[in-house]
């Protein structure tokens, strides 16, 4: 496997930081049914999926953990790792085998508390990626647990 540019994932990012970043990763292959990481757990990693499927669950009191999204080819998978304190708010696990680009979070940080505008521009890249995770558990919970749902069915 190649470590090319995914440009859908990345293409928040000027180039310049996108070869810098995509020169950190690492390329890895996980089989179906790998527990990725747990949610609470440590956030030393993170992944832009090349193929395959990632589901995210989230811990429901009660209940079986409820599968909140699927992260898939183009997708960048983590977020925890960027923000204190450094554990992961969901779960995952690969749904089919996965080869995805992975980074050393602590390395990543590094570099950006080195250059404050790579910094800048990772922060926002992941923010997006956090806001569109954080809408879809929300709907999500909201079709499992709500009376009516969450109204996004049409």
């Amino acid at each position: 496997m190649t470590t090319a540019i995914t440009p859908r994932t990345t293409r928040k990012l000027p180039a310049v930081y996108r070869g810098r970043l995509m020169g950190m990763a690492h390329d890895v292959r996980y089989p179906p049914d790998t527990r990725l990481f747990d949610e609470g757990g440590r956030a030393d990693h993170f992944w832009i999926i090349e193929s395959g499927t990632v589901s995210l669950d989230m811990h429901v009191p009660g209940r079986r953990a409820a599968v909140i999204d699927t992260v898939g080819p183009g997708e960048l998978l983590g977020w925890s790792w960027l923000y204190l304190p450094y554990r992961w708010q969901f779960g995952a696990r690969t749904v089919g085998p996965i080869r995805a680009h992975e980074f050393d979070a602590d390395a990543v940080r590094r570099m950006c508390e080195t250059d404050a505008e790579m910094g800048r521009s990772i922060a926002l890249w992941v923010g997006e990626a956090v806001a569109r995770r954080l809408k879809a558990a929300r709907t999500r919970l909201l079709d499992l647990y709500a009376p009516y749902g969450s109204g996004a069915r049409g």
